[in-house]
C-alpha cells in the first residue's frame, strides 16, 4: 500500500469519526480562557488551513475573508475569529507574491463568574506572507507578523512563521515553524513562544458532491517561556460550495500538562472577492 493511499484511508476514517462526533456534540459551552494566548490560538485557524485547504496566499488582485465561530465544550466562552487577506497584483516579491493580512476576534464572550463579558478582540495580528519558492508541487513561504494588544496586556508580540507545503494530486501536506517574542512579558504573555505544526488533507473524488469535500487533520506542539508544553490537534471537513465560497467544520483539542484538555468546535466560512 502506497503512503498516499494509506493517508487517504486514514483521512476518510477521521472524516467519518468527526461527522459522527458532530452529530452527538452537547450544546455549546465555551471557548478560551481570558488571556493573551487566546487571540494567538484563534488566529491559528487561518494558518493551519494553509497546509491543506486554502492556497498558500490568496490570488493576486483578490481579497479573502475568513470568519469563524468557536465554541468550547469545557468552559463558557465563545469567540468569532476573523481574518482579512489581500495580495496586490504585480511581479515583485513585495507586490504580487506577498499577501497582507489582518486577524482579530470580531467578538469574544467569556463567563466571569458574575455574568458574561462580551468584548471586541483583545489583540490584532498583522502579517505579510511572502512566497519565496513557488514550485510545481512544493511551495515555501515566510510570514513576519506582529500582534498588538488592545486591552489586558501591554506592548506587542513580534515574530515570524515559516510554511512549507507539498501538493500531489488530490493530496496536500505541509509543516510550519514559528517563533514570537513579547516586548512586555507577563504571566499570560510569555517572553518567547515556539511552535511546530503539520497538516494533511485530501480532496475526495467519486461524484460531484465528493469532489467538493476535503477532510483534513493538523497537529501542533507549542512551548512558551515559563509554561508547560501544549499539544493542539485539529480534525475537520471543508465543503467548497462555489469557487469563491467554502464552509468548514472542525473539532479542536488543546492539552497542557496538569490541566484538563479543552475540546472545541469551530464552524467557519471563507469568502473570496476579486479575480
Amino acid at each position: 500500500m502506497s503512503c498516499w493511499r494509506f493517508l487517504t484511508m486514514v483521512n476518510r476514517v477521521i472524516a467519518a469519526v468527526l461527522l459522527g462526533m458532530l452529530a452527538g456534540w452537547p450544546a455549546p459551552a465555551a471557548v478560551f480562557r481570558r488571556s493573551a494566548s487566546n487571540s494567538r490560538s484563534n488566529s491559528k485557524i487561518t494558518l493551519r488551513k494553509r497546509l491543506h485547504v486554502n492556497d498558500l496566499i490568496t490570488d493576486p488582485g483578490s481579497v479573502e475573508i475568513d470568519w469563524a465561530n468557536l465554541y468550547s465544550l469545557r468552559t463558557s466562552n465563545f469567540a468569532m475569529p476573523a481574518a482579512i487577506r489581500y495580495t496586490p497584483s504585480g511581479q515583485h516579491i513585495l507586490w504580487g507574491r506577498t499577501e497582507y493580512s489582518l486577524a482579530f476576534d470580531s467578538l469574544a464572550s467569556s463567563d466571569t463568574g458574575d455574568g458574561r463579558l462580551t468584548q471586541f478582540s483583545q489583540a490584532v495580528t498583522l502579517a505579510g506572507t511572502a512566497v519565496v519558492y513557488d514550485g510545481t508541487r512544493l511551495d515555501i513561504a515566510i510570514a513576519p507578523q506582529a500582534t498588538f494588544f488592545l486591552r489586558d496586556e501591554r506592548g506587542a508580540r513580534l515574530g515570524a512563521v515559516a510554511i512549507m507545503r507539498y501538493d500531489g494530486g488530490r493530496n496536500s501536506a505541509g509543516v510550519t515553524a514559528s517563533w514570537s517574542g513579547a516586548t512586555h512579558n507577563s504571566s499570560a504573555n510569555p517572553a518567547g513562544t515556539l511552535d511546530v505544526g503539520l497538516g494533511y488533507g485530501r480532496q475526495l473524488s467519486g461524484s460531484r458532491l465528493l469532489d467538493k469535500i476535503t477532510p483534513h487533520f493538523n497537529a501542533e506542539w507549542e512551548r512558551s517561556t515559563g509554561l508547560p508544553s501544549a499539544v493542539l490537534v485539529f480534525e475537520g471537513v471543508e465543503y467548497q460550495i462555489t469557487k469563491n465560497l467554502a464552509f468548514d467544520v472542525s473539532a479542536q483539542h488543546f492539552a497542557t500538562s496538569g490541566a484538563a484538555p479543552d475540546h472545541q468546535l469551530a464552524i467557519g466560512i471563507t469568502f473570496k472577492m476579486g479575480q
